[in-house]
């Protein structure tokens, strides 16, 4: 550890700022029209390049592309899946042969096409934790031996554990038609409109997978029948509210993690400040030290805690959710202001609070989410490594443009993390 004890980073990953040019924003990318005042300012102090976070070709999701923009560059066969990471994250009980999946609340029409993924975004606690124990508490499997665990986490999020008493394979199909299932990994479709939930289908020809398909359809099955019925439903239509009446399953995984710590991978001190139960897993399963700092949108406590835990550590890496979210919504306006909100209100903070001189702050993606898209692509994001330190190479603003035309390159995202550690030694 002693060659990197005077590193100092605060590494900032925007979930899905990347972006396309929108006509909304005349032609540009968020945030190319986004006022970006502090961000500027580290651009000018600082050297740029473009990531491919998991691969060419590779619309990846949020939990693969952390992990690689942490360092870790998986084999496709040793990843556990999204499932089991967000399981991990809410502390479900999980053991290997088990079988989690993530999960949406989803609505569907009377045609039982799905006429919105995420139920409408927003979801009462109370409707998803009562919804959800009812299905927990009526499902009844044609083998006796399997249970089931249905976990809601935050907002549509959902974790579904199932259980039997032989092993389950993760060799299975998505029920999400958003999602196809690659090589382990979950990889994101053209999402169009009035698509259909899926019948999960063994991806190879074992026992093992053949169970764990049969289970996956009659959960779905069932569980469609019992949001159907439910009381929630039924307040939730008397209110105008979108219903849970179904629920899209992807990324299943039967397996915990072994992967080496990242303390050691980087030979440094690394922390983290994340909320979402799958940044939460990634962490328990690295070993990161978590800090505690508001919520999801208390950015200036999350900026006041990266510089306060820079005393103690050598790294802390900040994971902010917001222009995802616009982007799978398609609203160019509303994550130009979210990424000018998080400009003022988390780097502003930031700068005020910590010494540039002695303190990095490298800035990037876990993948992009194109407005004109509503889902994650394989653009490449901008990547800004910052601080006096740091010999500049003319930079003017943390764009998607002012990325291709910076001296570090196109890179992957397992390189970034050590790119800074050594930008920064030099």
């Amino acid at each position: 550890m002693a060659d990197n004890n005077h590193v100092k980073i605060v590494y900032v990953l925007l979930d899905g700022v990347g972006d396309l040019p929108h006509p909304d924003l005349d032609g540009k990318t968020p945030l190319e029209a986004a006022v970006t005042t502090n961000m500027d300012r580290l651009a000018k102090n600082g050297v740029m390049g473009q990531v491919i976070s998991v691969g060419k070709g590779i619309a990846p999701e949020s939990d693969i592309a952390v992990f690689n923009m942490l360092g870790y560059k998986f084999q496709h066969s040793d990843y556990a899946g999204r499932g089991v990471i967000e399981a991990i994250g809410i502390g479900v009980d999980f053991k290997d042969g088990d079988l989690a999946l993530r999960g949406n609340f989803a609505t569907l029409d009377n045609e039982e096409r799905i006429i919105d993924r995420r139920a409408g975004r927003t979801i009462e606690r109370d409707d998803a934790e009562k919804i959800s124990k009812e299905i927990e508490n009526e499902i009844k499997f044609s083998n006796a031996n399997a249970s089931v665990v249905v976990a809601p986490t935050i907002g549509h999020r959902i974790i579904v554990r199932l259980r039997d008493d032989k092993p389950l394979s993760s060799e299975i199909t998505n029920t999400d038609p958003a999602y196809a299932r690659v090589d382990g990994m979950g990889i994101a479709k053209a999402v169009s409109d009035f698509m259909r939930i899926e019948k999960c289908i063994p991806m190879e020809q074992t026992e093992d997978a053949s169970n764990a398909a049969k289970l996956v359809n009659e959960f779905t099955e069932q569980s469609l029948e019992i949001m159907k019925k439910s009381d929630v439903n039924k307040q939730r239509s008397q209110k105008n509210k979108k219903l849970l009446n179904s629920i899209l399953l992807r990324d299943a995984g039967n397996k915990y993690p072994n992967v080496k710590p990242i303390n050691e991978l980087h030979a440094i001190n690394f922390s983290c400040i994340v909320d979402m139960p799958v940044e939460v897993g990634i962490s328990n399963i690295l070993e990161m030290k978590m800090f505690n700092a508001g919520g999801l949108t208390d950015y200036e406590e999350k900026a006041k805690v990266a510089a306060q835990a820079m005393q103690t550590e050598n790294a802390i890496y900040v994971h902010l959710k917001g222009p995802d979210e616009f982007g799978h919504d398609g609203d160019a306006v509303g994550k130009m202001k979210n990424i000018e909100e998080i400009d003022k209100r988390f780097f502003g903070t930031l700068l005020d609070n910590i010494d540039v001189t002695k303190i990095a702050v490298m800035i990037s993606a876990d993948h992009s989410t194109p407005c004109i898209n509503k889902g994650h692509s394989d653009d490449p994001v901008p990547l800004l490594i910052s601080g006096d330190m740091i010999t500049n190479d003319d930079s003017q603003r943390f764009t998607e443009e002012e990325g291709r035309k910076g001296t570090i390159g196109l890179i992957e995202g397992a390189q970034v993390v050590k790119t800074g550690i050594d930008l920064f030694k030099t």
